[in-house]
């Protein structure tokens, strides 16, 4: 691993720098509705549950360069607990040395050794770079089937029971 970065599972003190590049992440991907304090209220309850998924952090120093959540589902498709990885973003100016290979590592060996049996995730149908990172990386697209979703009303976090 590059001595000028490391790779460490989040924390609850981590949410400031995280929700900090969290919405630098929804602005690249064009993604609307970002409120710092509501992402900073869920990233807290997130971390407070680890059955839910996990956090990784990427680091220059004391400074966060980069993350990697994923979260858990349980499919009967897969036959067991699967992990999607619902965000990965590396500063622009730490991209090109290793983390978000490194991020992803670590994810892929984490959730397999927690007992995951397929490790999946969306992406922007026009981010071009990401898709070539993921391909090299030996994902593939699911040709046989669309994704389709119905946002439901908002449910604040009190409201969940998860």
């Amino acid at each position: 691993m590059n001595p000028g970065y490391s790779i460490e599972v989040g924390t609850v003190a981590d949410v400031p720098q995280i929700v900090t590049l969290m919405e630098k992440y929804w602005s690249f991907e064009g993604l609307t509705g970002f409120e710092a304090a509501r992402m900073s209220e869920l990233l807290g309850r997130f971390l407070s549950h680890p059955n839910l998924g996990t956090v990784w952090a990427a680091r220059e120093g004391r400074d966060l360069v980069g993350y990697l959540i994923a979260v858990f589902v349980f499919s009967f498709e897969y036959q067991g607990v699967v992990a999607e990885i619902d965000e990965l973003f590396v500063l622009p100016r730490a991209r090109h040395h290793g983390i978000g290979t490194a991020l992803l590592d670590v994810a892929e060996r984490s959730v397999a050794d927690a007992g995951c049996t397929c490790i999946q995730l969306q992406l922007g149908t026009a981010n071009d770079g990401a898709q070539a990172f993921y391909q090299r990386r030996g994902y593939a697209a699911r040709t046989a089937y669309k994704l389709l979703d119905k946002e439901l009303a908002a449910a604040s976090v009190e409201r969940c029971d998860i």
